[in-house]
């Protein structure tokens, strides 16, 4: 049986355990470090660009998978139709897999209503991709994934049809969320 370290030994463990956590804390991101080592489960959408940013599951405070994805088809969260999603945090809608939108088809997340600063007020939103009704290809338009061009929407957060269909696998076997905050640009 071995001894328990003395003293001062224990006490330079924990300085070192202290010091690795607090470097981990500092690495998050800041929307991710008030719920780092506890809850903290949720969706991150950080915009770098219309057609570039990324979508994050944060389980616990650790990011478990990011994805590329695009919003609007400009930086202005204050555009309808065209802008991309307003800063801030949402409430996590119905997640369908059969979604029958004028526009939106397949899987999707509804993300409700946001206001963005100056006071626009943006409806329809969704977590979503490009494709039929059942999930799969289409023969063109809004029905089709044709590459990085897609990732641009009328708003909305858009993946690729694959990575979403994985998102939905990854979020049936953790659990779902209840927010997305978005943050950036």
């Amino acid at each position: 049986m071995s001894r328990p370290p003395s003293s001062p030994a224990r006490h330079a463990l924990l300085r070192g355990a202290l010091a690795a956590a607090l470097v981990t804390t500092a690495l998050l991101a800041p929307a991710d470090r008030a719920t780092a080592g506890g809850g903290g489960t949720y969706l991150r959408f950080t915009k770098h660009t219309p057609d570039d940013s990324r979508l994050t599951y944060v389980r616990h405070g650790r990011p478990v998978v990011t994805y590329r994805a695009g919003s609007g088809k400009v930086p202005d969260e204050c555009l309808r139709g065209r802008g991309w999603l307003p800063d801030g945090t949402y409430t996590l809608g119905r997640h369908h897999r059969a979604y029958d939108g004028n526009l939106i088809k397949g899987y999707a997340v509804e993300l409700g209503t946001k206001r963005c600063h100056d006071g626009t007020e943006r409806t329809e939103l969704f977590i979503h991709s490009q494709m039929t009704r059942s999930g799969g290809q289409g023969r063109g338009g809004y029905q089709r994934w044709d590459g990085p061009a897609d990732y641009t929407s009328h708003g909305c957060v858009k993946l690729r049809p694959a990575d979403i269909k994985e998102l939905y696998r990854i979020l049936d076997r953790h659990g779902w969320p209840t927010t997305l905050r978005v943050t950036g640009g």
